[in-house]
């Protein structure tokens, strides 16, 4: 059993992982916010679990073993995450604090409950994918908005980021997953989209929030 400091290790080197599954130990702590040598003293200890492959001045790799691991504490996060929204009301802006606490609660019986009744999804309220009872992730291939043409229509599937801010946001202009984004304009000098989706039939986003947004094209 890992302690909920070490599954906050391995989520993280988990999602940083590059093309080679590779994290720099100062990309790591910039992200969880920690000093260098706390974080080599914690991949010493990982390693030492068969967790992660740890070399002085060499990136970082998860193992096999700590792959799983990584893709099990993800899959109790974002079924938490579905389950707040399906079943208890919340807003998709409202429940990645929630799951970050549920995410360690060591039980599998208590998630693989939560999975069946929520009919057994294969994505979280962000359109993010939930790894299976192994520990697998499977990644759709979606497409940027912001990498769309004038002229193209897609439907929203997923948003890269899941800030608060951000999806308060999207709330306001309400833009959600399911539905489809026609580009009627482009802005050559900055990115910015002009798009109609819904009842919205002229709406400006900028290219911070184009590059946010995922979909597929119809």
């Amino acid at each position: 059993m890992n302690s909920l400091t070490e599954e906050n290790y391995l989520k993280a080197l988990f999602s940083l992982a590059d093309d080679k599954g590779e994290v720099g130990v100062n990309e790591l702590s910039k992200r969880l916010e920690i000093k260098m040598p706390t974080v080599n003293s914690m991949m010493k200890k990982l390693a030492e679990k068969k967790l992660v492959h740890y070399e002085s001045y060499k990136p970082l790799r998860l193992t096999e073993k700590g792959r799983k691991e990584a893709g099990l504490i993800i899959r109790k996060h974002r079924l938490t995450e579905m389950f707040l929204v399906e079943k208890m009301g919340f807003g998709w802006e409202e429940v990645h604090e929630i799951a970050e606490q549920i995410e360690h609660i060591q039980s599998a019986a208590f998630f693989d409950k939560m999975d069946v009744l929520l009919g057994y999804p294969k994505v979280d309220p962000h359109g993010s994918p939930i790894p299976d009872k192994s520990g697998k992730l499977v990644w759709r291939n979606y497409q940027k908005l912001s990498n769309c043409k004038v002229g193209d229509t897609i439907t929203l599937a997923a948003v890269i980021e899941s800030s608060t801010e951000f999806l308060t946001y999207l709330n306001g202009r309400e833009l959600r997953l399911g539905i489809k984004i026609k580009i009627k304009a482009i802005e050559p000098f900055d990115g910015s989209m002009t798009v109609s989706y819904g009842k919205n039939t002229s709406v400006v986003l900028s290219s911070t929030v184009t590059e946010r947004l995922l979909g597929e094209m119809l």
